[in-house]
């Protein structure tokens, strides 16, 4: 058994079958997958940092970090269902989001990651949201599918 089939045993979810239904390429699937539990831990853990902020009377700071907690409880409950194994409607919609095309999950990624940056620019809010943001563009590469050989190109323009 190979590193990536080892990767994917464990990276795989309870209901999910092993043969992929599209060329999208491992690494890539699983690194977008991992970024957005990363990401998502992050964004949590620095929401609440800026949640702080409350203390010295930053207002907008509270809000983002809110919405910071948010958008990190949200990818993880799309990416890492199993953090949440006990709430029951988190596994239905993680497998209605894996039903989804990339694309989508690319659009939520980064439209939930630019509020919490815009109200409360900080370190904390630019590695949290900037994580998520990276695993959108992640699913966005994704959606746009595999490149062309070369060869292929140029027995097109000849």
């Amino acid at each position: 058994m190979s590193f990536a089939e080892r990767l994917a045993g464990l990276m795989a979810r309870p209901n999910q079958d092993n043969i992929p239904r599209d060329d999208v390429p491992w690494h890539l699937k699983y690194g977008g997958r991992a970024a957005g539990i990363v990401g998502g831990f992050f964004a949590v853990l620095f929401g609440l940092y800026n949640c702080i902020g409350i203390l010295l009377g930053d207002v907008g700071c509270l809000v983002g970090g809110i919405l910071q907690i948010l958008a990190g409880f949200i990818v993880l409950a799309i990416e890492a269902p199993f953090c949440f194994i006990f709430i029951d409607f988190v596994q239905q919609a993680a497998e209605k989001a894996d039903q989804r095309p990339y694309w989508n999950r690319a659009a939520l990624y980064c439209l939930i990651a630019i509020p919490p940056v815009i109200m409360c620019l900080g370190l904390g809010s630019l590695f949290g949201c900037g994580l998520i943001f990276v695993t959108g563009m992640l699913y966005g590469m994704m959606a746009l599918g595999k490149k062309n050989s070369r060869s292929s190109i140029l027995d097109i323009v000849v």
